[in-house]
């Protein structure tokens, strides 16, 4: 039976539309309270981050459902961030049967929000802002991953070393797509990653998530934090995977190839320091 929309989803859709218009207008200067008529100009930021965020979950939801495995519509999580939210979950009931289901569920999120963040990204870095390298001293930088700054420089056409961009809010939404993509892509747990992993390699899964943490201990100690605290957070959640009913089941080559690009997405789309201060 389909997952009912209730009041629930409603309130939480509606405040973090709200949470990440305030976010979005305080990223063109706005005071929301001093202003709160030019908050329509965080609209770009807003409907662009949620809408990444709805393809992602949407994209789960439909898969589970194809699959006959119970399934929650999205909720969304507002948040006093400065995005405004700490994404969106559904919450899907186990069992899932075999390989086939699981990689299907578990690819079809990122997938479709990576689709929907580079569409996103491509679009506002053409309404960004370029200036020469240097120029500010103060907030913070983000970091490029493989794709986003082969984007830049294909879209912006300029030399990285000598000029800085200031994102467009769409763009920045963009950024933050792809950076949600390559984290929920991580091969632990029940990650999407993890689910994808164990799907492709089997219990062999339980070693690659081991390593992955270390390596993000690894990362936290020598680039950035903040993988400190995930390395921690995965320990803590558990980074092996439950086992299927039936894992006999084999992938098909369709599966298969879906498993790699999902991987080849992770590399693409990983970010060794996030955010670093100017």
């Amino acid at each position: 039976m389909p997952h009912r929309v209730t009041l629930l989803h409603i309130l939480l859709f509606i405040l973090t539309f709200m949470t990440t218009l305030l976010a979005g207008a305080m990223m063109r200067d706005i005071n929301p309270w001093q202003n709160p008529e030019r908050l329509y100009l965080g609209l770009p930021f807003s409907i662009t981050i949620m809408t990444i965020l709805l393809t992602h979950e949407l994209s789960h939801y439909f898969a589970s459902r194809r699959h006959n495995v119970p399934v929650t519509l999205p909720y969304f999580i507002p948040a006093p961030s400065i995005i405004g939210t700490f994404g969106a979950i559904i919450k899907i009931k186990p069992p899932i049967y075999d390989r086939c289901s699981l990689i299907d569920i578990g690819a079809a999120g990122p997938l479709g929000g990576f689709v929907a963040a580079v569409i996103a990204t491509v679009i506002g870095l053409s309404y960004s802002e370029v200036i020469p390298a240097g120029r500010f001293r103060e907030g913070f930088s983000l970091g490029g991953s493989i794709l986003f700054s082969f984007l830049t420089e294909l879209i912006l056409n300029i030399d990285m070393e000598r000029y800085d961009v200031l994102l467009h809010p769409i763009a920045f939404a963009g950024w933050i797509g792809l950076f949600v993509t390559s984290v929920n892509l991580l091969p632990v747990g029940q990650l999407d990653g993890g689910h994808i992993a164990y799907a492709v390699f089997g219990e062999r899964q339980r070693w690659i998530a081991l390593l992955m943490v270390i390596i993000l201990f690894i990362l936290g100690f020598t680039y950035w934090e903040g993988w400190l605290i995930w390395g921690l957070l995965l320990l803590l959640i558990g980074y092996g995977h439950p086992p299927l009913v039936y894992p006999e089941v084999k992938l098909d080559e369709r599966r298969r190839f879906i498993g790699w690009l999902s991987f080849i997405i992770f590399i693409i789309t990983f970010i060794p320091v996030p955010f670093s201060g100017i």
